[in-house]
């Protein structure tokens, strides 16, 4: 009992005593008793009976459940799982021994194969980005190239990570020497607004400053150093000077964040010839520095100013070596243009160039572009028409096809600038097709109405342009026909602004109309002193035009030979007969028409056949000259039927308000002559004056209303 019962409570022994008992009965009992009390393993059983671990009874420490009996009658631990022992039946479904595939086996399936489970790894793209950029910064800090550097971080792509680029070169560059502080500057100034935007660019010096007391743990002069990098960027224009009242709002004043803007605005910034000693501060660095480079730009693209020589220019620019950089080319350029307004195509002409040859990429001039437009507001305050001037640039450089025409989609005044360019596009397109119809039909009427529908008076100087172009190309008729054009559109509704800038436009663009037109310096001399002959412009505009134009270039030397065109004798004559022959000597018999109408009419002839007269001239545009003559004749003759048949002639529309006002400002501005010859003819004009507006035939009080040349040459004929 020592044994077998050391943990039994009181009741347990009662029944083990029962139990061996019936245990003895049973053993002395005749075989075959069919009814047999219970043994012990039974009664255990029936109550579940368990002994506690510690006990040490041989079959009452066994739970009964994994107590069997077997075929010979001995009992027997079974196993938990039901597989059993020995001379057990085994588990359901056993097929005895142990399971083995081969692979060697003609029926062997993979599918029957245990399956095993392979942990995969969830790669999160962020670190992957982080670990790509430490290579590339490893290899850029080994290597120095730039483009290399650039290159790889674009085909690298997740171009929304970058911000984290910013942060781990400058933080890996703080902890290294000065030269990998100047060569992380550099890498940054290459790669703004081309392959890291200038938001981006933002955000990563605002996480740098954010996790300055981080940096400062294990870099001693962090604070420094980081500010450092901040004077820098602003210095390099890659950081806005206010990006440092910004940041500070957003940083508690204890922070080392805060530290590093207020280090970086006072001992940086604010100090005497500042951008100088941020520049050299690194001065360790094998790179020539952002400043050198800076004033070098300078004094090339003013070098090429004066001598105008594009070749010298664009070797300059490839000898300094930073391709990288070549969008403060385009900056320095086009700020240029707007300081010195002759000096614009010139310098349009060497970004041009530039961009043809492939010297400056069109990232790098969508770039220079860019960084303009950032800093328009600031160049406003010495140049106040900088925005306009940008504006008008923006189409040129699209149009001659060196700035691509995506940048109006990224400018900050995207729609405004977009539109404005597709409109001018579409005049030209418009404008083309008119002169070419023009020159098939000789309807002048019909061209004034069709420009007029195209209501973009502001676009006149890009139709004359494109007139005279288009003119210059073709037969002695059509370039007649445009000089003709030019006349009438001056009388109707373009200005002499229009004309003027029209012609600058024109010879701005000389050089390359003489690589199609092989004499278009000739012919565009020609065209300008005839416009002077025929009063479009005056003598004083080819001043005017000569002014906006550089001192040395092909468009100055033809204002200088239409002025010698214009100074030969009998320049009048010659000049009308420039083209053979043409449409300029009808307008001067045209002239001996309307005496001989007038005086016909004066002497008792009938209105209705001066005006047919006047009609069949097929002049409308120079009908100015009828009121002129008429108003002289009026004056001379002391009879006031001219005024009779100026009134019928504007009633049926033969004589324009244009016409008219034009033919009463020609006679104001000829008075002095005229009184020379008519003693009162000042207060017989004034009469003139008083009837016409009570008539209404003039636009305006007379002087204010369509541009006039002061020139008569061909008045006094």
């Amino acid at each position: 009992m020592a044994t077998g019962e050391g943990f039994l409570t009181g009741e347990q022994r009662k029944m083990l005593k029962i139990a061996s008992q019936n245990a003895e009965n049973l053993s002395s009992s005749p075989k075959g008793l069919s009814s047999s009390p219970k043994s012990p393993s039974q009664l255990f059983s029936e109550h579940h009976l368990k002994v506690p671990a510690a006990g040490k009874a041989t079959n009452a420490g066994i739970a009964v459940r994994h107590v069997r009996r077997s075929h010979s009658g001995k009992l027997v631990r079974v196993k938990k799982d039901g597989a059993g022992g020995k001379g057990t039946w085994g588990k359901l479904l056993d097929t005895g021994g142990e399971s083995h595939i081969d692979r060697s086996d003609p029926n062997y399936d993979s599918g029957e194969e245990p399956y095993q489970l392979v942990g995969a790894t969830i790669s999160d793209p962020l670190d992957d980005y982080k670990k790509a950029v430490v290579s590339i910064i490893e290899e850029y800090f080994s290597t120095g190239d730039v483009e290399v550097a650039a290159s790889d971080l674009r085909e690298l792509g997740s171009s929304e990570y970058h911000l984290y680029f910013i942060k781990r070169l400058v933080s890996m560059a703080m902890d290294r020497h000065d030269k990998e502080k100047e060569m992380a500057s550099v890498l940054l100034s290459a790669l703004y607004a081309d392959v890291i935007s200038p938001s981006q660019i933002r955000d990563g010096f605002v996480i740098l400053l954010e996790s300055a007391d981080d940096l400062a743990v294990d870099i001693l002069d962090a604070v420094d150093i980081l500010a450092l990098f901040i004077a820098r960027a602003v210095v390099d224009d890659i950081l806005p000077p206010a990006f440092l009242t910004r940041a500070k709002k957003t940083l508690p004043e204890s922070s080392k964040g805060f530290q590093v803007l207020q280090t970086a605005e006072k001992s940086y910034l604010s100090a005497p010839h500042h951008a100088e000693l941020v520049e050299r501060k690194w001065g360790g660095s094998t790179h020539i520095t952002v400043e050198e480079v800076k004033k070098k730009i300078a004094d090339l693209l003013r070098e090429y100013v004066e001598s105008g020589d594009a070749v010298e220019a664009c070797r300059c620019i490839r000898e300094l070596g930073v391709s990288f950089f070549h969008h403060e080319v385009v900056k320095r350029a086009l700020v240029l243009a707007m300081e010195i307004r002759t000096a614009e195509p010139l310098i349009l002409k060497l970004l041009k160039e530039a961009s043809e040859e492939g010297l400056i990429s069109s990232s790098q001039m969508a770039k220079g572009f860019a960084r303009l437009t950032e800093s328009l507001d600031d160049l406003a305050l010495d140049i106040p028409s900088a925005k306009s001037l940008f504006q008008s640039l923006i189409p040129k450089a699209i149009a001659e096809g060196w700035l691509d025409a995506s940048f109006m989609k990224s400018s900050g005044e995207d729609g405004q600038v977009q539109a404005e360019y597709e409109k001018v596009k579409r005049f030209k397109e418009e404008v083309v097709t008119i002169i070419h119809e023009y020159f098939l039909s000789d309807d002048i009427p019909e061209l004034i109405r069709s420009l007029e529908d195209l209501g973009m008076p502001e676009c006149n100087p890009i139709f004359l342009k494109k007139l005279i172009t288009l003119a210059m190309d073709r037969k002695n008729r059509e370039k007649e026909m445009a000089s003709v054009l030019l006349s009438a559109l001056h009388i109707e509704i373009f200005s002499t602004d229009d004309i003027v800038n029209g012609f600058v436009m024109l010879l701005e663009s000389a050089e390359d109309t003489a690589l199609d037109i092989l004499d278009a310096s000739n012919e565009l001399a020609l065209f300008l002193a005839r416009a002077v002959i025929d009063d479009v412009l005056a003598p004083l505009n080819l001043e005017e035009i000569g002014s906006k134009l550089p001192p040395n270039c092909s468009g100055s030397e033809t204002v200088r030979m239409a002025r010698s065109l214009i100074a030969a004798r009998h320049a009048g004559e010659r000049l009308l007969r420039c083209w053979g022959g043409g449409t300029g000597w009808a307008v001067e018999d045209a002239k001996d028409k309307i005496l001989k109408l007038l005086e016909e009419y004066e002497s008792g002839g009938v209105v209705g056949e001066a005006c047919q007269c006047i009609r069949d001239l097929g002049m409308p545009f120079f009908n100015h000259e009828v009121v002129k003559k008429a108003l002289v004749m009026a004056m001379e003759k002391k009879n006031d039927r001219m005024l009779d048949l100026l009134q019928v002639c504007f009633n049926e529309g033969l004589i324009t308000i244009n016409q008219m006002t034009k033919g009463f400002n020609r006679i104001k501005d000829g008075m002095d002559d005229l009184a020379l010859d008519i003693p009162n003819a000042e207060e017989k004009f004034s009469f003139y004056v008083e009837y016409a507006q009570k008539k209404g035939w003039l636009l305006a009080p007379l002087g204010s209303s369509v541009a006039v040349g002061s020139s008569n040459a061909m008045a006094g004929t």
